[in-house]
């Protein structure tokens, strides 16, 4: 607990997070949110939290008390969380300590993105056009990701954000080393992603190559859809 009211000073850069006791710097950490205003605070990798032990206990806890004292919305990032038991009723001994922070937390899923109809198709297009504003090569051009890369960026991620953002980042790296300065399969060909990502691809790949599967909008009026936010 120490260590993470730490963390929210050295955030502030607040002069007194270098000594003190774990509630002397919550109390600090306090009157850095209420002069700054914050409104959010977001946890992440939160599955690394052992749950069920004394420290699981402690640190539950502490998040009740941020959650009643702190005038923020809390956001809890992690991966299978209820399989870790964020949302657990009780722990092996009985103690319900968590039971009340299930009762507290609401779940929001982050699916992987799917493209088995236009709507998706559509989302799928629109992630893509809006990573693309965001890339900074000397030859990007309207489309480079939506239009040229659509169905590869798919079949190399199988939908995942992480794996996807990835795999532009690192191949916008390998394309300002090179001095290619724009991204197609053959420079993203080059670059290695995680393991996961990689066993996937080439099942994914013959459903595509077989048109069982694409990423592109087939009716007519979807269609008209993504020339308009292409434009």
């Amino acid at each position: 607990m120490k260590e993470f009211n730490r963390s929210l000073l050295e955030y502030y850069a607040h002069p007194g997070r270098k000594c003190g006791t774990a509630a002397l710097f919550a109390q600090r950490a306090l009157d850095c949110v209420l002069e700054c205003e914050t409104r959010i605070l977001v946890i992440d990798d939160l599955h690394f939290l052992k749950w069920h032990d004394r420290n699981g206990t402690e640190v539950s806890n502490h998040f009740k008390y941020i959650a009643n004292e702190f005038p923020v919305t809390i956001i809890f990032i992690g991966v299978e969380l209820a399989g870790r038991g964020l949302y657990a009723e009780a722990n092996s001994r009985g103690n319900i300590t968590l039971a009340q922070t299930a009762r507290r937390t609401t779940p929001l899923t982050m699916e992987p993105f799917i493209v088995t109809n236009d709507k998706h198709r559509i989302e799928w297009r629109n992630l893509l056009l809006a990573l693309e504003q965001r890339i900074v090569l000397c030859r990007k051009f309207p489309g480079m990701l939506a239009d040229e890369l659509s169905d590869y960026l798919y079949i190399r991620t199988t939908g995942h954000i992480g794996s996807l953002m990835t795999l532009i980042n690192r191949g916008c790296q390998h394309a300002a080393r090179t001095g290619a300065e724009l991204l197609d399969v053959e420079l993203l060909d080059q670059v290695k992603l995680d393991a996961a990502a990689e066993r996937a691809r080439k099942a994914l790949a013959k459903k595509f190559a077989r048109k069982h599967m694409t990423t592109k909008p087939r009716s007519r009026t979807a269609k008209a859809t993504a020339a308009k936010t292409v434009a």
